[in-house]
């Protein structure tokens, strides 16, 4: 009993544990649906066994103080319980007649000494063959006439509709999961126009409207202050550098912004703009990923 008390015990805090999960979490609603039911299926188990364990409990109870009263019960239980033959049982799922009864069921006609019962078609087949008809003029009727219910062709549009939005979903929380270890290079057209939108609001008056450096420094040359490697500018925009004017930005933007913003200005590498400020800092060779790109995709 003590081991039935920790199971169900267990499945209450996981069932709490799912409902109250985080609205970041990148477990799918459908996928905490499913461990839901199977909570649920787990905890209705475990209520079943429980319940097959205190009956035989009572019966041993009984057997033990009630003995003559268990004895007689168990006899007229079995006085009850009718055992049909095997053979009968099957000859009536299957409609035939005992062997007793063929020869009322015999067709006139032989071949060759050979000759042919007349037994009817099983009753559960005749039950499915019936069904089978009924569903399918049911089917027919749904699907194709009245268009109750979506074909293969539209299920699919719906399914592929209902996929994109969770993988959506399941990006931008991943996406926001990003920091100063694992940012990646990213050369897509949607995360660099956001990055670069998001310089322009945030970066451009300390950097210029095409990052070429005013009160901060030039971020299009191959010279940097802090590393310009895709996770050292990330981590230098994350946590700022106070001690030269450079506020942090942990706090006013997402990650996923913070990394857009450091792969859009790893994009503009190069760029050269008029009025540029002079070099700061250490040259760096470009990271592979970046020096395969241009800055031809923002500037367009």
């Amino acid at each position: 009993m003590k081991l039935l008390k920790y199971i169900i015990i267990c499945l209450l805090v996981t069932g709490a544990q799912t409902v109250n999960a985080a609205d970041d979490s990148l477990i799918t609603p459908a996928v905490r649906d499913y461990l839901g039911y199977g909570a649920i299926i787990l905890i209705m188990v475990t209520i079943i066994v429980a319940m097959l364990m205190i009956n035989r409990a009572f019966k041993l109870v009984a057997k033990v103080f009630l003995p003559a009263e268990y004895a007689a019960m168990e006899v007229a239980r079995k006085k009850a319980k009718i055992k049909k033959p095997k053979a009968q049982v099957i000859q009536k799922l299957l409609s035939l007649k005992p062997l007793s009864e063929e020869k009322s069921i015999l067709i006139e006609h032989d071949f060759d000494g050979i000759h042919e019962l007349d037994n009817p078609t099983p009753a559960w087949f005749m039950g499915l063959f019936y069904a089978s008809i009924i569903f399918g003029i049911v089917y027919l009727l749904s699907y194709h006439v009245f268009g109750f219910g979506q074909l293969q062709d539209e299920e699919y549009k719906t399914e592929m509709l209902v996929a994109a939005k969770e993988k959506e979903a399941y990006l931008a929380k991943a996406a926001n999961r990003v920091d100063e270890t694992t940012v990646k290079l990213s050369t897509e057209p949607a995360a660099l126009a956001e990055g670069k939108n998001v310089f322009k609001q945030s970066c451009a008056p300390c950097h210029g409207d095409k990052a070429q450096g005013m009160v901060g420094p030039n971020l299009t040359d191959d010279y940097w202050l802090h590393g310009g490697k895709i996770s050292d500018v990330f981590k230098t925009i994350k946590y700022g550098v106070t001690a030269k004017g450079m506020p942090t930005w942990e706090k006013q933007l997402s990650p996923k912004q913070i990394a857009d913003v450091a792969n859009y200005i790893k994009s503009i590498r190069g760029t050269n703009p008029s009025g540029a400020k002079e070099a700061q800092g250490t040259k760096e060779d470009d990271e592979p990923a970046v020096a395969a790109n241009t800055a031809m995709v923002v500037q367009n």
